[in-house]
């Protein structure tokens, strides 16, 4: 075993052992804010996790699971801080007693 396949190993178990550190904080943290950080950085960790993998497998077919891990860990961020903020993830524009019809349209059957 060469001297960067013993860096590689000893870098999953690190990593690992940091997506085990967040978890322990999405499950307890003491606030939501807390949890959503905490999911960002194990989607980070994945990624790394991923790029580590790639390279003492020496291929590279993981590329494209990285860039899907990523987009997905950035969508779940922001809908999660929209949350947060607002309370809903999708917002409907609606007016009060507005649903969009005048009234005056005809039928054309």
């Amino acid at each position: 075993m060469s001297i960067l396949q013993m860096a590689m190993t000893i870098t999953l178990v690190l990593l690992s052992l940091a997506i085990a550190g967040c978890m322990y904080r999405v499950l307890k943290g003491p606030s939501m804010t807390d949890r959503i950080t905490a999911l960002d950085t194990i989607g980070v960790n994945l990624i790394a996790m991923i790029a580590v993998l790639s390279m003492m497998l020496d291929t590279q077919a993981f590329l494209e699971v990285m860039l899907l891990v990523a987009i997905l860990a950035f969508i779940g961020t922001v809908a999660f801080a929209k949350y947060i903020e607002r309370g809903v993830v999708i917002e409907h524009e609606y007016e009060s007693g507005d649903d969009g019809d005048d009234g005056d349209r005809t039928d054309d059957r």
